[in-house]
This record gives structure tokens, C-alpha cells and sequence, in this order.
């Protein structure tokens, strides 16, 4: 009897894909993510003895190990199909340990899309495993482990229990407070402009007046400083005559944006679908492991997510351009197809940039297959791909300069020639841009009638604080961190509470800014961008060979230690302002304050311990009870899991695992609730659905603020 090969996998949506296409002679099993790891109750590391990593099987793996190493055992070859990059090379490293397997009956094959094509071709020319790459995985983890390990209790003792330090958040943390220090100290500057509102001699209509701005008087530069300033310009333009000085028209071509990578396309989907970095990766890893397209079963629609290259494939490229020749026409495809140059360095060119598998697989014919968000964030990705091998669009910009007696006015006007990429996508901006759109045919020596001038008051503003997009584009401009980490440490600082999203924006809490003042003035090597830049670039080394893995290790831990005994000895401990609320104490009167307690947030009364009154702390949906009309709130069940209950509790009993949306149900009128995939239930009459079908929501009532519900 013909022994079937084994093949190991992290996830089963993998699983079931890779089985579509391996056929009988193929047994193909999931590890469910890594199946070693460093333990949770040590430092797991002998930093005496080459920082030799002790690693364990955790007790929820043990079954899922012995049942692989039984698979195995009957197996014929076993081919470790993991993930990619450092982290899947290491996976399937440490698989072979946990399994007892000998190197010579392990076959480790990685492809970078899951086609039954690139899936054959990686089976049929396995590799062993890349010691170079499993020891810069090895190196990182140890890193963040040591790291972690020392500062965590160090921090616990002098500012707050249950706290941590990490080599990369503890960085992002830095430059979001740095970010707000920068705000806080920033003053205005008063600076007004001068605009006018100019048409065609005798053309009066809305769409024949367009505007100029002020630039010069005799040669130089008009900025009016106040509004004394800007009254003197005007005083000064009384009765003045307009005309046309020159008008200067040049062809522009504008490039596309190049295929995505994982920061390019986190922050895009940011700013055009509203998604968290975590959820971008979250879908983007469904996108690519496999979705179940009816009667074709499982396919992998995206390459690998997590890149920082910006090749493609000549036979994407290739199919791409005939998909845009059959589509747009000829003079929509370049003549050439498009190569795009990747900046990072240490950035793994063997890897592709983020593509669908096939162009051929439009968006628009897997709408009726695909959950709403995983359509939209495929459709981003097959936009971003095919407008990357398009023509370049063509404009026509035109700058017209003005005379009014000795100052200088100029507007600046563009019109499409050309349409090109843009036909299909258009990448998006973390700020907003003016737009120019198209001037009247003017015509030198031309008189015109000045409908209005407009003198404008500005002030210079603060730099924004970051949005997850801006902090992933910082990050990665600054080598902070890797493809994989980026999603992972943004959620990490939300969920130590060290930062905080208001209205899309990262603001630092007096917990992170506590924490991050002591790190910055104990540890500055760790927290600095460049020292992390430079550490990382080490890893990179590592990755290629070019550096030995406990050299680079020994050179940061030394001098680590060293400054943890010292700080633990000198470093005073750090009192965290609690941050006040107008809620009153019904025992005393005082204002609550808000703490932090082991299962989260909570508000307690300032008098502790005179008065011990505590409440908890609630989010308002702005949804009403379907059945007594009181607020529906967000809650958490004894094992942490978020459930929406009423606030009238224990009166009202109402309860729902999927979260209440301010939508009625079109059949009955009654409470509809959300869940995955943008799913929708009516808890009245059981109606089944899709957000996306339904009418948009009426604007919340609810306040901006939380709910408070009275447990002490």
C-alpha cells in the first residue's frame, strides 16, 4: 500500500484549499499557528549560555502535536508548507522538533500564492529549512522576550501593576507622545491670504468665475501678517484694473501608485474602508489562505499579505495587461509592462507585492460570493493592482498670471487630456488636497471683471496626531518594526490602554505618557527610533546570513541588564494622574475618577478609602431596547466576551451576542443585530440579511460619553 505524503499547514481554511488541489496521495494537516514557544511562566532564555531559548509545548497543543507526530509516523514524506518569511520558516522548524522528525524526511515547500499551479511547483521542488531565517525569527523572539521579560516587573513596581514594555511598542508609544509634546507646545501664527473671485469680461455665471491668489506686489512676496495688513491690500486694490499678464500650459503625466505592500495596504484601507490595521490583515489573511467560491471550492484570491516587495510576477504582469487591452483598449496599456523599485532595505525580493492571483477574476463577478468585507478589501487590492500595470493619465496644467496695478495674482487650473489609471483607482490621502479644476480659455492681454476679493483670516497649525495609516508610514520609513509586526504592536498600545483612538486619530493616555517618560529617560537606547532601526537592520543580517544571531543579541543584552539592576535601585516610582470625570459620587459627592483595574477600566470615587463607591463602566450604542426603550450598553461576560445588554438590568434582562444597530428590521420594525461578515438578525421576527442592503442608519442620539452603571 501506497504511503500518502503528509503535508503541515498553520491554518485549515489553508488545509482545505491545498487539499482541493493535492489530490488522494496527499493527507494535509494544520498546526493551528506556531506549536513551540517560549514559556509563559519563565524568562525561557539562558542568557549565561549563548541566550540558548528553552522552549516548550503548551498544553492546548500537546493533543495537536501527538496527533502530527502519529501522522507522520505513517506518512511517506512530510512536507512543512508554512507561511513565507521568518516567522513560517521558523513554524515549520520548530514542527519538525516537536514532531521528532529527522531532517531528511522533512521537505519544506513555500509558495507566495495558493494556486494550484504555484502550490504544485513549491511540492515538486521542496527545500530544506533556512537556518538563516529561523535564527533571525529566533533573535527577534528572544529580543522581545528579554525585553518584555526585564522592563515589564521593572514598571509594575514603579508606576502600575499588570503593565509591559516591548522593543517595538514601547517605540510607537514614543512617537505618539512625541507627536502630542509637539502639539501641546506648538503656538499659532496669524497669516491671512488674499483671493480673488475673477470671470470673463461680461461672464457673470457660477461656472464662469474662478479664483486667484495673491502672490507678489512690485517682485516681492505679499504675506500679510494681521488683519490691518490684509485691510491695506484691499484699500489698495480699490478700482484697480484685472487682466491677463500670461497665461503658460504644459502636458503633465501622472504615474500610478505601485501594487500594494502590508503598509501601503494597511493604510489605504484605512483611509478608503475605515478597517484597523488588524482587521486589513485579519481579512487579507481569509483573502489569501482560501475562500470557498460555490461550485470551485476553495481559492486563494490574493498573494501572500505580508511583503514588503514591490515585484510582480511577469506572468501577472502579462495577464494583467491583456485584461486592460481587452477592457480599456490599447492606449490604456504602457508599452511596457510597469517594474516597480523597492525602497526598503532588508526588504525580501524573492517576495511579490500584494496581488490578486489571477486578474481574471474581476470583483464584480465574486460580489454574490464574497462577504462584504472581504469583497471590498479584494476589490481594493485588484483595483491597486491593475492601475499599477495601466497608462498613465495625461493633464493639461495651466498657470494663469493677473495684474491688478502692481500685485501679482496667479490661478492654476488643470483639465484631463487622458484619462489612463484613473478610469479605475485613484489612491487615497491622509490630508485633504484642493483640487484645481479647469480654468476658462484665457487669453493674454485680456481684460476681467473682479467679482470679489476674499481676504482670509488662517493660523498655523500643530502637526495632526497620528492615524494608524500615518504611524504605519512612520514606522516603516523609519525601519521601525516589519511587515508582520506593524498590525500586532498598533493593537498592542490600544489594548494596554497606553493609546487611544478619537475620531481616527492616536492620542496618548496619562498611563502611556507616564510610562513612556520613564523608559525615555531610563532606557533611551531602547526607545530610540534609530538605535531600533539600526537593530532591526541587524536582524535583517541576520536573515541573510551576513551576522552570527547571539553575537547581536549579546551586544544589547549586556549593557541592558546592566541599566535594569540600576533603574530598579534609583527609579522613584511614578504616580499616573487619574483622569477626571463630571460624574459625581452618589455616597459623597466628590468626582469619580477613572482606574484601572485587572478586568479594565472602572470609575471609583477619589475618597477611597473613606468612601469605597466604584461603578462600571459602559459604552452606550445609541440603540434602544427593543423591549422596555432603555439604552442598550456594551458589556463583558465573566470570561471577558463582549455581549450588549440593557441598562435598565436587573429590571430589563435583554441581552444579544451580535451588537444592536440603529437600523429597524424591514419586515417587522424590530431590533436588528450585526454580526460577522456583515451579517444581519432581527431578534424580533428572526429576519436574515445583509448590511449593505439595508437603508443607511439615522443619526445617533447617544451621547458621546460613556454609560455608567452602578455595581459598588
Amino acid at each position: 500500500m501506497k504511503l500518502k505524503k503528509l503535508v503541515v499547514v498553520e491554518s485549515p481554511a489553508k488545509a482545505r484549499t491545498l487539499e482541493k488541489y493535492l489530490g488522494r496521495d496527499f493527507q494535509v494537516k494544520a498546526s493551528l499557528g506556531h506549536v513551540r514557544d517560549l514559556p509563559k511562566s519563565a524568562l525561557g532564555v539562558d542568557t549565561d549560555h549563548d541566550f540558548t531559548p528553552k522552549y516548550t509545548v503548551p498544553m492546548d497543543k500537546r493533543k495537536l502535536v501527538k496527533d502530527l507526530k502519529d501522522s507522520a509516523k505513517s506518512a511517506g514524506d512530510v512536507y512543512l508548507a508554512t507561511d513565507p518569511d521568518r516567522e513560517g520558516e521558523a513554524i515549520a522548524w520548530h514542527l519538525m522538533a516537536a514532531m521528532d522528525l529527522e531532517p531528511d524526511k522533512v521537505r519544506r515547500v513555500a509558495f507566495h500564492e495558493i494556486t494550484e499551479g504555484a502550490v504544485k511547483e513549491a511540492i515538486a521542488n521542496p527545500r530544506s529549512i533556512d537556518m538563516d531565517l529561523v535564527n533571525a525569527q529566533q533573535a527577534r523572539r528572544v529580543l522581545d522576550r528579554l525585553v518584555g521579560y526585564k522592563l515589564s516587573p521593572l514598571l509594575w513596581r514603579k508606576v502600575r501593576r499588570g503593565l509591559s514594555a516591548g522593543r517595538v511598542q514601547s517605540v510607537a508609544v514614543r512617537l505618539i507622545c512625541d507627536r502630542e509634546d509637539a502639539i501641546e507646545k506648538f503656538k499659532p501664527e496669524e497669516y491671512w491670504t488674499i483671493e480673488a473671485d475673477l470671470a470673463q469680461s461680461g461672464k457673470r455665471t457660477k461656472k464662469d468665475v474662478f479664483r486667484a491668489q495673491l502672490l507678489q506686489r512690485s517682485g516681492k512676496k505679499v504675506s500679510p501678517k494681521s488683519e490691518d495688513d490684509a485691510k491695506g491690500i484691499v484699500e489698495a486694490l480699490k478700482g484697480a484694473a484685472y487682466g491677463v499678464d500670461d497665461v503658460r500650459t504644459k502636458r503633465a503625466a501622472r504615474q500610478p501608485a505601485p501594487p500594494f505592500t502590508t503598509s501601503t495596504l494597511q493604510q489605504e484601507a484605512g483611509r478608503k474602508l475605515g478597517f484597523t490595521a488588524k482587521r486589513t490583515m485579519a481579512i487579507a489573511q481569509q483573502l489569501y489562505e482560501g475562500v470557498d467560491l460555490g461550485s470551485s471550492g476553495p481559492v486563494g484570491l490574493i498573494t501572500y499579505m505580508r511583503t514588503d516587495s514591490l515585484n510582480v510576477a511577469s506572468v501577472a504582469q502579462g495577464e494583467a495587461r491583456d485584461f486592460i487591452r481587452d477592457k480599456w483598449g490599447k492606449t490604456y496599456v504602457p508599452d511596457r509592462p510597469r517594474v516597480y523599485k523597492t525602497r526598503s532595505r532588508g526588504a525580501q525580493e524573492a517576495h511579490e507585492a500584494i496581488r490578486p492571483t489571477s486578474t481574471r477574476r474581476d470583483p464584480a463577478q465574486l460580489r454574490s460570493m464574497l462577504p462584504s468585507e472581504q469583497y471590498r478589501l479584494y476589490k481594493l487590492i485588484w483595483d491597486r493592482f491593475v492601475a499599477s500595470q495601466m497608462a498613465s493619465a495625461e493633464l493639461d496644467q495651466t498657470a494663469v498670471d493677473i495684474k491688478a496695478v502692481d500685485f501679482l495674482f496667479r490661478a492654476n487650473g488643470s483639465r484631463v487630456v487622458f484619462p489612463g489609471f484613473t478610469v479605475l483607482y485613484l489612491e487615497g490621502q491622509d490630508s485633504d488636497e484642493e483640487k484645481e479644476g479647469a480654468l476658462p480659455a484665457l487669453t493674454k492681454g485680456e481684460t476681467l471683471d473682479l467679482i470679489g476679493l476674499l481676504p482670509n483670516q488662517h493660523f498655523t497649525q500643530p502637526p495632526p496626531r497620528y492615524t494608524e495609516a500615518s504611524l504605519i508610514k512612520t514606522m516603516e520609513e523609519e525601519g521601525i518594526g516589519r511587515p508582520s509586526t506593524y498590525a500586532p504592536t498598533i493593537a498592542t498600545i490600544q489594548e494596554r490602554r497606553y493609546v487611544e483612538r478619537v475620531q481616527k486619530q492616536l492620542k496618548p493616555t496619562e498611563l502611556g505618557r507616564a510610562v513612556n517618560s520613564l523608559l525615555v529617560e531610563q532606557f533611551p537606547n531602547v526607545v530610540d527610533v534609530k538605535f531600533t532601526s539600526n537593530l532591526e537592520e541587524e536582524l535583517d543580517d541576520i536573515a541573510s546570513g551576513e551576522r552570527l544571531w547571539v553575537p547581536v543579541l549579546k551586544s544589547f543584552y549586556e549593557p541592558f541588564d546592566e541599566r535594569v539592576k540600576q533603574a530598579g535601585e534609583t527609579v522613584e516610582r511614578v504616580k499616573v494622574a487619574d483622569e477626571q470625570t463630571d460624574q459625581p459620587c452618589p455616597e459623597c459627592g466628590r468626582h469619580m475618577v477613572i482606574k484601572l483595574g485587572r478586568f479594565g477600566r472602572f470609575l471609583a470615587c477619589p475618597g477611597f478609602p473613606e468612601c469605597r463607591h466604584t461603578e462600571r463602566i459602559q459604552n452606550k450604542l445609541g440603540v434602544k431596547c427593543p423591549r422596555c426603550g432603555s439604552e442598550l450598553v456594551e458589556r463583558r461576560s465573566k470570561k471577558g466576551r463582549v455581549f450588549y445588554g440593557c441598562s435598565a438590568y436587573p429590571a430589563c434582562d435583554f441581552t444579544a451576542w451580535n451588537r444592536p444597530i440603529n437600523i429597524p428590521c424591514p419586515n417587522c420594525g424590530g431590533l436588528l443585530t450585526q454580526g460577522r461578515e456583515n451579517r444581519v438578525e432581527c431578534t424580533g421576527c428572526g429576519f436574515k440579511g445583509s448590511a449593505d442592503e439595508l437603508p443607511a442608519a439615522p443619526p445617533s442620539t447617544a451621547e458621546p460619553v460613556r454609560e455608567v452603571v452602578a455595581v459598588g
